[in-house]
């Protein structure tokens, strides 16, 4: 056990502190861990600090060993929001009051304060320099958004994705100005599930959605005006199935005129859908057309935790996995967005799960998503519909060394590639 390694926690007026007689815990599951050196890196830049309102924070006693909290009213827990390329190991540790408020829609990472400066419970796990934040926002940003705008005046999506770089400050929205690497084309403003975590619709407005969801049905004509300018850039890929939009597949008829009209002018760049992949034929007719790749987000490879997630409506994991056969026989380059929570992804049977199902269904990479959710509510709602978790919780880092190790051939990362 290192005493090195201190809680942090923020007082009524936002100041940061560390506890010099406690120990940081981080939380796996409903487990509590303490943080070792070997679980911590330097606060990442561009990551961002988070008060957690009613949740009293929790550290090891130096003494007793024994896990304690910081009983004051004005105290708060702390965790961090990480940017892409790392992966979250732990989550914070704190004790939730009765009345404390549920947690926006952000994936919740365990810090530390140890030698003078911060630490999370990270690991980098791709290449960042597609996606540093100090690429983004440039000042140049508005003129270039007036200017695509300028071209094409009656194009809704470049409108809709004008929005998102601005307001919401997404990636994908801001390459398309940027003409550069993964742009985002959002294309359909319905849904065929309602995943507990989704980022631009929740149910009753619960928990507010961080992004508002497209409101109309863009035309092939409109896809088409904003992909082929595109797909002259650097390492450039065009995707369906954004954090505005709900799920591509519902509107495949039109991506699947846009993607015949492009391929028609050019062969360049790569074209990628992100996806649920509930409707394997559409998927198909996707791909003799053109598509080149497939995200396929998945929470859970066990089908009660799948259909507990993600809520499908129509399909099941059965149809996922038809979709992958599907795009692999036709050469498609196919992701699983895997999206990951300290103390269920790490837990053997969901590991025995997963990797039974990469053995029947392969892929070729696995992107690693922190999941942006309140713990407590995930926890609580597999509580109220009697889901019990079963089994050791071995820790993200073990995960991650365990996947890496049984299949060498799939790319672990965080980000589509160019292909």
């Amino acid at each position: 056990m290192s005493d090195k390694i201190k809680l942090v926690y923020a007082t009524s007026k936002g100041e940061l502190r560390f506890e010099p007689e406690l120990k940081a815990l981080g939380a796996a599951g409903e487990e509590y861990w303490e943080l070792t050196e070997e679980d911590l890196i330097p606060l990442p830049p561009g990551a961002n600090l988070f008060y957690l309102p009613g949740r009293q924070p929790l550290g090891l006693e130096i003494k007793t060993g024994e896990v304690e909290k910081i009983d004051e009213q004005e105290i708060t827990a702390v965790a961090a929001i990480l940017p892409q390329g790392y992966t979250r190991l732990l989550l914070p540790a704190y004790q939730r009051l009765p009345a404390a408020p549920r947690l926006p829609l952000f994936g919740y990472t365990a810090v530390a304060f140890m030698g003078e400066q911060l630490y999370v419970a990270a690991r980098c796990t791709d290449d960042l320099k597609k996606w540093d934040p100090l690429v983004y926002n440039l000042p140049a940003l508005p003129t270039l958004i007036k200017e695509k705008i300028a071209s094409y005046p009656r194009n809704r999506i470049l409108r809709q994705l004008a929005k998102c770089a601005q307001e919401y400050h997404c990636f994908t929205a801001q390459n398309i100005f940027y003409e550069r690497w993964e742009g985002g084309i959002p294309v359909s403003p319905t849904c065929n599930a309602q995943c507990l975590g989704c980022i631009s619709k929740q149910v009753a407005e619960c928990c507010p959605s961080p992004q508002g969801r497209i409101n109309f049905h863009p035309s092939s004509e409109e896809v088409v005006e904003v992909a082929l300018p595109h797909l002259d850039g650097e390492e450039a890929i065009i995707s369906f199935g954004q954090g505005c939009e709900g799920e591509p597949l519902l509107a495949w008829p039109v991506i699947k005129e846009a993607i015949t009209a492009i391929r028609k002018k050019t062969s360049k760049g790569t074209i990628n859908i992100n996806t649920n992949a509930g409707l394997p034929k559409a998927l198909e007719e996707l791909a003799e057309v053109g598509l080149n790749s497939a995200r396929i987000s998945i929470f859970s490879m066990d089908p009660d935790f799948y259909c507990f997630y993600h809520q499908p409506q129509g399909f099941d994991l059965l149809q996922v996995g038809e979709s992958i056969r599907r795009l692999r026989k036709r050469s498609v380059f196919v992701s699983l967005n895997l999206l990951a929570l300290p103390g269920f992804t790490d837990r053997k049977p969901q590991m025995e799960r997963m990797f039974q199902f990469l053995d029947e269904h392969p892929v070729n990479m696995i992107q690693i998503r922190n999941l942006n959710i309140d713990p407590d509510f995930v926890w609580g709602k597999m509580k109220k519909e009697r889901k019990a978790l079963t089994g050791e919780v071995i820790g993200m880092a073990n995960f991650l060394d365990e996947l890496a190790a049984k299949f060498p051939e799939i790319i672990v990362g965080n980000y589509s590639r160019a292909l």
